[in-house]
């Protein structure tokens, strides 16, 4: 398909109705391109917005057709993975693995086993991988993969057999120099090592081709915190640069698992008070706050007892839970959706924006809605993005590739020190290229940047 931005380079600061034509041309593209996609073209709208001023001022990236090509996946493997139930019945699911851009390292990305997966979806975090792994400054391409399967309610024999499957044929696919897959939802450490023994039992070979090892087979320290851990050094450094810290403040975090866990943690270390947490179910509101032993208690009953929140109030009945309900109702001073996409609404980012909320980062994948930017925009909140803010898991699970290639492990402060330092980074290039007028507008400064890396390096390599 041919391209639809118009060549003529714009005057610096140009018309702004003659960018929402090009942007409005440029998705019906894509729309047409990849149909019944709703989140791929949400995430390519939110960085196509931030860019194409960028692009028409830089005549070259037009040339190269460069947002044409960084919209298209490299290429998409999808694959039946068939496997027995404990009952010995035979059970068919999907798998998928989109390897989106190699421009600057290996494909990266993790893999989700959940019933919502679909190929829009994947599509949607492969292209935003792109750009995430471009910000950490690390060598890796954007890749995502996973399956329709639901390890939820699964015992670990009838995991261990999908898992084998789905890696059987995914191995044909994936490398420590080509593809590295790493965990996300419904992919911990137990599927990851099912994972990799398929994968080193059909090839032969013991390397690093999945992150989220554990330790004991060439994992590293700080993964399964960092994705939660970086997205609080982010709040932080968002705070710093306008003279604050996250010490005293009030934090309302979406989700239990482990980005919630890590990142309530984090902001106790850094002396905030946590005052929610929540599921699919519903919130737990607990207005002494979660404190350190309260969060053991909720690990214990997440990761281990497979619980509900709704148990917490149970345990803790000065707390309240509010069935059905997300936490952004309840007044903060900084938000962290850590949940899912789409989890925070326009009406949600006004009550957040009302009640006081100043900084909003996010440890989960795009889980504020266009709308909901453009509330936290408009408002002056401190807004760290997804691709920015949670950039901290695939940060370390880079680390991680790096410690296989040198066959050893750093410790738990090196790897930590490593992640402040590519999450302060992150900050920086945000700062460089989103600052207008005085004020940072985090999801410009992000896309440019992740984007002017990957494009320099297309051009670069020539036409493929």
């Amino acid at each position: 398909m041919s391209a639809v931005i118009d060549k003529e380079p714009r005057v610096k600061g140009g018309n702004s109705s003659t960018y929402e034509q090009d942007i409005t041309k440029f998705m019906e593209m894509v729309v047409a391109r990849s149909p019944g996609e709703p989140e791929f073209h949400q995430a390519v709208k939110e960085v196509v917005e931030s860019v194409l001023p960028y692009v028409m001022d830089h005549q070259i990236y037009q040339e190269h057709k460069i947002l044409e090509r960084l919209t298209e996946p490299d290429r998409i493997f999808t694959f039946r993975v068939a496997w027995q139930d404990d009952k010995g019945q035979v059970q068919v699911n999907r798998g998928y693995r989109i390897e989106f851009s190699n421009a600057i390292g290996p494909y990266k990305g993790g893999l989700r086993f959940h019933p919502t997966v679909y190929q829009g979806l994947l599509k949607f975090l492969a292209f935003e991988q792109v750009f995430k792994n471009s910000l950490t400054g690390l060598p890796m391409g954007g890749g995502k993969g996973g399956s329709n399967f639901d390890p939820k309610g699964k015992s670990d024999g009838e995991v261990m057999r999908f898992c084998q499957s789905f890696m059987t044929e995914l191995c044909k696919y994936i490398g420590a120099n080509t593809d590295v897959p790493a965990g996300d939802i419904g992919v911990g450490g137990r599927e990851i090592g099912y994972l990799f023994g398929q994968f080193k039992r059909i090839r032969g070979t013991f390397e690093g081709v999945l992150t989220g090892k554990p330790m004991e087979f060439g994992g590293s320290l700080i993964r399964p915190e960092a994705t939660g851990y970086g997205a609080l050094y982010f709040a932080q450094n968002m705070l710093e640069h306008i003279g604050d810290s996250m010490k005293g403040k009030i934090c309302t975090c979406s989700g239990s698992g482990n980005v919630a866990q890590y990142a309530t943690e984090k902001a106790i270390e850094m002396g905030a008070k946590v005052v929610t947490l929540s599921d699919s179910g519903g919130t737990i509101y607990d207005p002494d706050g979660i404190n350190t032993d309260k969060l053991a208690w909720v690990m214990d009953l997440k990761n281990v007892k497979r619980g509900r929140i709704s148990e917490y109030v149970k345990k803790f009945p000065k707390a309240e839970y509010k069935a059905g309900l997300r936490p952004w109702g309840v007044k903060c001073d900084v938000a962290l959706p850590c949940a899912t996409q789409n989890e925070v609404f326009k009406d949600d980012a006004e009550t957040l924006v009302k009640n006081g909320c100043k900084v909003v980062s996010e440890g989960a994948n795009m889980p504020s809605v266009p709308e909901a930017i453009d509330v936290y925009l408009k408002h002056g909140v401190l807004y760290g993005l997804g691709k920015a803010a949670n950039a901290g898991g695939v940060a370390v699970s880079g680390l991680e590739m790096s410690q296989n290639s040198l066959r050893l492990n750093w410790t738990r402060k090196e790897v930590d020190d490593r992640l402040k330092g590519i999450m302060k980074g992150i900050h920086e290039q945000c700062v460089e290229y989103g600052t207008e007028n005085g004020k940072v507008n985090y999801p410009k400064g992000a896309n440019i940047a992740g984007f002017k890396k990957v494009a320099d390096a297309l051009i670069s390599q020539g036409v493929h």
